[in-house]
């Protein structure tokens, strides 16, 4: 396919290297302690930019949701819990988290990720790359989800366990914070003691993590934490952005972290198997090309209630103006329909995008056919 031909052939040296910053932060580590040890090369066979981006949600769940990684995954669950006291992960086990389709864009959608603890924990991880619902309120629902899917007959509900949801977004949702992650309970209004543990959110907004690595804010050599997220902020192929000096630091520290070692070869490894970047290309374009037609809706919809608010103000009619904007959105929507359905899309991503009811694409579908 023509992207994996760009990202293959994309010479290193013409890369976009986003540099960051000039040197590595003084951590307390004296570069000259490794000179002793052969350097390690995190990556061995290909460059920085044919890696798979972590934040795309099939790249993610093939590093950080399969059996083989379980061990990756702990290190880095282990990193979350530790930051709310609770205790760390000893074994997980997958979840089976298939739900209907493999991407339905709706109320339906399944998991990224979902793991039971030894202690008996369940973990929600998601990943999001575009902001295009509403996550706080989408993180809830999957939240109560989970937590109802525990109560079995005869069960009681104090026998229900913790469930933690950690949300990875590729995006900002909180204006009222620089902190690129935070927590959130339930807690009394006036004297602010949590009502139950059992109800835990984390949220990651991968923008102010890249903003506090440019400022110079984060310490990957003694934050496991940051260290993990910048391994996912570290390839933006929506961009053609790669942070070659984020991944000389995380190199560095790979010599002495061998989970991060393993990670970096595995990801390698999957980076390099024809199928699973056949798939991981696939679900990027996908998600671009969603991207693409909900601005381009967005743009035709404002284009439209433009056009039909100026004809209602010439007329000097109230209704006019309404019903102006109704036609132009109405016959923008149908227009994308239209367009999009003659490319062979699906009439349930053509609603999603449209907001036309199903019987209106179908109309829309038996008049292309015609």
């Amino acid at each position: 396919m023509e992207l994996t031909r760009s990202l293959r052939q994309y010479p290193l040296e013409n890369i976009i290297h986003d540099t960051v910053r000039d040197e590595p932060a003084d951590y307390g580590k004296n570069k000259s302690d490794f000179s002793s040890i052969k350097k390690f090369k995190a990556l061995k066979r290909i460059p920085l930019s044919g890696l798979m981006d972590l934040k795309i949600d099939y790249a993610f769940k093939q590093l950080f949701g399969i059996e083989k990684n379980k061990q990756i995954t702990i290190v880095f669950l282990n990193e979350f819990l530790q930051k709310t006291g609770r205790d760390p992960i000893k074994d997980i086990t997958f979840i089976n988290i298939e739900a209907g389709g493999e991407y339905i864009d709706d109320k339906q959608s399944r998991l990224d990720v979902l793991v039971l603890t030894t202690a008996g924990e369940k973990i929600n991880v998601e990943i999001q790359f575009t902001d295009q619902y509403n996550m706080i309120k989408r993180s809830i629902y999957y939240w109560s989800g989970v937590y109802r899917s525990q109560l079995r007959s005869g069960m009681g509900y104090d026998e229900l366990s913790d469930v933690i949801s950690i949300n990875l977004l590729n995006f900002n949702i909180f204006d009222q914070t620089e902190r690129f992650h935070t927590m959130h309970h339930l807690f009394e209004d006036e004297e602010q003691f949590k009502l139950t543990g059992v109800m835990e959110f984390h949220y990651i907004e991968m923008p102010k993590l890249l903003k506090a690595w440019k400022e110079d804010q984060l310490d990957p050599w003694n934050d496991v934490l940051a260290r993990w997220l910048l391994l996912l902020g570290m390839i933006d192929h929506r961009n053609k952005k790669f942070y070659e000096d984020i991944y000389r630091e995380l190199e560095e520290i790979a010599m002495e972290d061998k989970t991060l070692q393993k990670a970096f070869h595995n990801w390698e490894e999957l980076s390099m198997t024809p199928e699973q970047y056949l798939a991981y290309e696939s679900r990027l374009k996908h998600i671009l090309d969603e991207e693409a037609a909900k601005r381009e809706a967005e743009l035709r919809a404002q284009e439209a209630e433009k056009d039909g608010m100026e004809r209602g103000m010439k007329r000097g009619m109230k209704r006019g103006i309404e019903q102006g904007m109704e036609r132009g959105e109405e016959k923008a929507k149908k227009s994308i329909a239209q367009r999009l359905l003659s490319d062979g899309t699906e009439i349930q991503y053509v609603m999603n995008i449209t907001g036309l009811s199903k019987e209106e694409v179908l109309e829309i579908q038996k008049d292309i056919a015609e």
